[in-house]
């Protein structure tokens, strides 16, 4: 995606606020871009290469972002032919560069929690067995995915379809949930933001926390105490146990998305998973 002025990114912006330029950011991927209008305000223009990942983050904000209670940026315009979103920026630091085992860190932690309550208390509707059904569905999708690419042993087969048979008709509670809520998803400032709504859409309610149970509390217990302080509420017996079910979700998803990508961690990290709930 270029740059250069005639950036369709840059046109919605310039339709939208005015007169802007670009703020110079290396580490940014390639479909973002940093802008800044004449009162020093600051955007993010994103542009998805998937349309239907542009309508799902769209409908986010226009529906739900309200339920987070300003702890998300705005929508300030956005582009349907060029699948652009135009956000607000919001100020501080990546989640992920938080000092490890830091006040800073926890503080973090405890907000997102706090936020994700919100979201999860505004939407959530009561427990039936069609989420459960769903689920399975998903989780048998795939594993036929990891089949067709060999990814996986007979006995990791076996014991992630037999996840798959546990999770169809078990009852659970749904939310409208993030899905991809982890510390690369939250900014760190005076308060606390989520981002990345991509991937937002009614799910199991417990998935919400399968991207920080399985990839950043293992390594750091404290960091999962002081998210369910914020959240207000411990996971019972039974739901510690239907999150470490959506753990083989976790782990199958990346492994298939990591040899599909090329990407030798994610692969790793699926691994990882999957030999720690076998």
């Amino acid at each position: 995606m270029s740059t250069a002025y005639d950036d369709p990114r840059i046109q919605l912006a310039r339709q939208t606020v005015g007169a802007v330029s670009i703020v110079a950011d290396p580490t940014l991927p390639p479909h973002l871009l940093q802008l800044v209008d004449s009162r020093g305000n600051i955007y993010f223009a994103k542009q998805h290469r998937s349309q239907a990942r542009y309508v799902q983050e769209t409908h986010a904000y226009l529906t739900w972002r309200r339920h987070l209670q300003d702890h998300a940026p705005e929508l300030v315009g956005r582009q349907d032919s060029t699948h652009i979103l135009l956000l607000t920026a919001v100020p501080g630091r990546s989640g992920d560069a938080l000092l490890p085992g830091s006040d800073e860190e926890e503080r973090a932690h405890h907000d997102a929690g706090a936020a994700l309550r919100a979201l999860h208390q505004a939407t959530c509707r009561r427990s039936t067995g069609d989420m459960g059904d769903e689920l399975a569905v998903r989780l048998r999708s795939w594993v036929a995915r990891a089949d067709r690419a060999d990814l996986l042993s007979g006995t990791e087969r076996n014991f992630l379809l037999q996840i798959a048979d546990e999770l169809a008709g078990t009852c659970m509670d749904s939310a409208v949930c993030h899905l991809d809520y982890q510390p690369r998803n939250w900014r760190i400032g005076d308060g606390f933001w989520a981002f990345d709504f991509e991937h937002m859409r009614r799910d199991a309610r417990l998935r919400d926390f399968a991207r920080l149970a399985f990839r950043h509390w293992q390594a750091a217990p404290r960091l999962r105490e002081v998210f369910f302080t914020g959240y207000g509420g411990r996971l019972t017996d039974t739901e510690q146990r239907l999150l470490e079910r959506f753990g083989a979700i976790e782990a199958v998803t990346a492994i298939v998305r990591g040899h599909e990508q090329g990407d030798v961690l994610l692969s790793a990290r699926g691994r990882t998973v999957l030999s720690q709930l076998s």
